[in-house]
């Protein structure tokens, strides 16, 4: 297990957790390596359908800002390109193939906001806050974080907090649609864990096809979207959970999907 991040497994899901409360469970090289590899392995892991990210404690990842090892920047534009590059965890999770549903558990500020922005679904407590501060200390969000933001909530809501920088409470991010749902924190991680396993009862390919679609569909002209989905319908029908849902429907029973 490493030191920034812990796996565990019930079923189907597999779940992913901050684990330095006190230190506000921060976005560093170290979570970068620890989430880049345990992703690497659940992307060909076949008995994992969908993964649920979270944090320990009482904070999703808040801290500390800026990363203090982030700053000053190498003086050269290439340097600088790889060293932020070190820093960066939402990328790789927006990579990720596999629905990702988030569940901020408290604060998500800065490069935390970006890793939930990141996930396919994202659940929050009542106490957590979202915030980007980035450009008091003359900074750009550097891990997506002005575009996820900006796809998510609409240009205005975007422009808001960056340009403000102020704390948005849960019930104005779900508002917003920055969040899904806002729960209580005593059952936030058990709502989490009930929507991964819903998702988890879908055809896994066809829930991978279908955010493929949505995110890479997104950045294409809409003729060309609808051909990508067009592509990856054709794709679908010769998979065999495809002819599994079909025969299931006809016999009505619950389908028994392997993931092929």
């Amino acid at each position: 297990m490493s030191q920034a991040l812990r796996q565990e497994r019930q079923g189907k899901v597999a779940i992913l957790t901050l684990c330095r409360p006190h230190e506000g469970n921060p976005v560093d090289p170290l979570l970068a390596h620890a989430l880049e590899d345990a992703l690497d392995a659940l992307t060909h892991d076949e008995g994992v359908w969908v993964v649920l990210l979270t944090g320990e404690g009482e904070v999703f990842s808040a801290g500390p800002f800026p990363p203090p090892g982030l700053l000053p920047l190498p003086p050269e534009p290439q340097e600088a390109d790889t060293h932020l590059r070190r820093w960066q965890c939402a990328r790789r999770l927006l990579a990720f193939p596999k629905p990702v549903v988030g569940v901020a558990n408290g604060p998500a500020r800065g490069p935390g906001l970006e890793l939930l922005l990141a996930c396919d679904l994202r659940l929050a407590s009542e106490r957590a806050v979202f915030q980007m501060p980035h450009l008091r200390y003359g900074l750009l969000p550097w891990d997506g974080g002005s575009q996820l933001l900006a796809r998510i909530v609409g240009r205005a809501w975007a422009q808001d907090m960056l340009l403000t920088g102020r704390e948005v409470s849960a019930s104005e991010g779900l508002g917003m649609g920055l969040v899904h749902r806002v729960t209580a924190p005593g059952v936030l991680l058990a709502e989490g864990m009930a929507l991964a396993q819903a998702i988890a009862q879908m055809a896994p390919l066809a829930c991978q096809y279908a955010k493929e679609a949505v995110w890479k569909g997104l950045d294409l002209p809409l003729e060309h979207a609808l051909r990508l989905e067009a592509d990856l319908n054709i794709i679908l029908q010769s998979t065999r959970d495809r002819a599994e849902g079909i025969r299931s429907f006809l016999e009505r029973r619950r389908p028994t999907y392997e993931g092929r």
